[in-house]
């Protein structure tokens, strides 16, 4: 059984994947292993079992705190494409050369030995040599030099620094968000980029880096300007890429590149989206948005409050028992248009659009609760990716997206430490002082009591994670 948990924690802006698996055999029972952070680790068994759960108070509200809605703002639309062209051909505002420490290397006569700098720099009359002893720039990663030169086609020339050597998809993608600080830079609409030692790549890797490049600009060129009384909108408008091939390998290797990305920008979106904007219910709408935006191979099912109780899911509605915000569980489903399918996945994500952490609640410089909007994250994550593979519609495989949206507040309805509650796999959990008790509701379980080192009723991640996971396991995934 197939299950990818994606979470995200407040003392860092990555979010943590993690697969797990199980024989055919075992379908009936799943062990679950998974890390929220380095300094948590937090093991349980799920089996299909139902139990009934306590009954959790609700008072459901729609308030918009604040009055405020986010602004309509334009993503950064590029136009990639390749050719087959001499640099010093190209007419456009800016050649990007992307250079290692060894292309920046200069014989006695401190004149380049790259072929490619060597004759960019006898078109400039010697002046991008002098110019970048000047600047200091030798290629290490991170250094960048933008000179407008006269001499050739393009406006500007400029220097961006690989390291020792350019062989990293992350390498590539930061020549990318140059290229995009560059464009912001000079307000440039049109970028020509060259590595200047591409000989020495075979095809399949320059295709491979032109992806990472062009993803690192449009990431590169993102703005989240949504709740700002004014925005830029991007000058950038197209991106050509000399030397790494042409035709459809090429074009579909970049189109798949601005897949990914505007999957990613929408799933920064969301974390970056205030908790009084972004509720359950908004997520859950965001989810059904998607699922409307590519029906022809996407389905949302969205369960509310009363559904999720006949589900059973204690675990999960313990944790949204005390917000004034519902809870949302969010079931998208993609599946191709034709064609069989011969892998069903399952990505689950935490949903907390935002963590207070109940009656325990989050206090002092290390907890940040000003930041706990990014307890969303990890459901962030996989609603980008079911963005990405929305666009992408990759045939053979059928993909779960879930969440257990929810929010951990406090109220007099709310979860207490040293409550027990039931998870929807018949397990009890008793939320006590720095324990975190899972035993089986049921006797003659074959799975022993665990007992987890857990922040009281802040362990609303692994609570709502629990149901979300038993859930997962039950969609019949690989």
């Amino acid at each position: 059984m197939a299950v990818t948990l994606v979470t995200s924690c407040a003392s860092s802006s990555r979010f943590h994947f993690r697969s797990f698996s199980s024989s055919p055999s075992s379908l009936s029972s799943c062990f679950v292993r998974f890390q929220l952070l380095s300094r948590l680790r937090v093991s349980f068994a799920i089996t299909p079992l139902y139990c009934s759960s306590k009954a959790t108070a609700h008072t459901i509200a729609h308030a918009t705190l604040g009055l405020t809605q986010a602004n309509s703002v334009d993503h950064p639309k590029i136009s990639f494409s390749g050719k087959e062209i001499d640099v010093t051909e190209w007419k456009g505002d800016i050649l990007a050369v992307g250079v290692t420490e060894k292309d920046m290397a200069k014989d006695a006569n401190s004149k380049f030995e790259n072929p490619i700098l060597k004759k960019l720099d006898a078109h400039l009359g010697g002046l991008l040599a002098d110019v970048s002893a000047e600047e200091d720039f030798s290629g290490k990663p991170g250094q960048s030099t933008v000179l407008r030169l006269p001499g050739l086609g393009s406006k500007r020339v400029g220097l961006i620094g690989l390291g020792k050597s350019a062989s990293t998809p992350s390498a590539f993608q930061s020549l990318g968000e140059a290229v995009a600080a560059a464009a912001k830079a000079s307000q440039a609409s049109s970028v020509a980029v060259v590595l200047a030692s591409s000989e020495s790549f075979s095809d399949e890797s320059k295709l491979s880096s032109a992806s990472d490049i062009a993803s690192g600009t449009v990431l590169g060129l993102f703005e989240d300007s949504r709740y700002k009384s004014e925005s830029k909108k991007p000058s950038l408008k197209s991106v050509v890429f000399i030397g790494f091939g042409t035709g459809p390998e090429l074009e579909n290797k970049l189109k798949y590149a601005e897949h990914v990305s505007y999957g990613v920008i929408f799933t920064k979106e969301l974390v970056n989206s205030p908790a009084n904007v972004l509720s359950p219910a908004v997520l859950a709408e965001e989810a059904s948005n998607l699922a409307s935006m590519y029906s022809n191979v996407m389905t949302a099912n969205i369960l509310k409050e009363e559904q999720c109780k006949e589900l059973k899911m204690g675990s999960y509605l313990a944790v949204a028992a005390a917000s004034a915000n519902p809870p949302h569980f969010i079931h998208l489903i993609y599946k191709p248009s034709s064609g069989p399918v011969k892998t069903k996945l399952a990505l689950v994500g935490k949903g907390l659009t935002f963590d207070s952490g109940g009656y325990n609640i989050k206090i002092g410089p290390e907890l940040i609760i000003e930041l706990m909007k990014i307890d969303v994250g990890g459901s962030a994550a996989v609603l980008g990716a079911a963005k990405a593979i929305g666009e992408i519609k990759p045939p053979g495989v059928e993909v779960h997206f879930i969440v257990a949206a929810c929010e951990n507040m406090i109220s007099g309805t709310g979860m207490r430490p040293g409550d027990v509650i039931t998870a929807s796999n018949g397990k009890t959990i008793e939320v006590s002082l720095h324990r975190f008790h899972m035993n089986s509701a049921s006797k003659g379980s074959s799975f022993p009591l665990l007992v987890l080192q857990v922040n009281d009723t802040d362990s609303e991640g692994r609570l709502t994670l629990a149901d979300a996971l038993v859930y997962a396991c039950n969609q019949g995934v690989d």
